[in-house]
């Protein structure tokens, strides 16, 4: 069997590649703002430590065109062991959760009955 690639930028993903790994992420960012790769990870981990900062802070963090970070409060619920059928309860507890921009949504996942133009 042959193995296909997809070129996008300068980073090849083979089929079967699932994620960009963070070096190859900051190589495309550098190559793209024209700025050295230290650069590219010094502004990548600013990013996530701002991302961190603000949903401690205030609860959600907007990442413009893409998502938003924000943290909910789960209720206490009661739930069942899979394996043995007992009921058990679960507290309550804060998580964090990535709500996709709606933009970025349409983008990937075009909905049904529009056609995006290519490019």
């Amino acid at each position: 069997m042959r193995a296909t690639a997809v070129y996008y930028h300068s980073v090849v993903f083979k089929k079967g590649a699932i994620t960009l790994t963070q070096t190859q992420l900051v190589k495309l960012l550098a190559d793209d703002l024209e700025v050295s790769r230290k650069i590219s990870k010094q502004f990548l981990d600013g990013l996530a430590a701002t991302a961190i900062k603000e949903v401690r802070k205030t609860g959600a963090f907007v990442l413009p065109g893409i998502g938003k970070l924000v943290r909910v409060d789960r209720k206490a619920r009661i739930g069942r062991n899979p394996a043995t059928g007992e009921t058990i309860n679960i507290p309550a507890k804060k998580v964090v959760k990535f709500r996709v921009a709606k933009a970025a949504k349409e983008a990937i996942v075009p909905p049904k009955g529009k056609k995006v133009a290519a490019g």
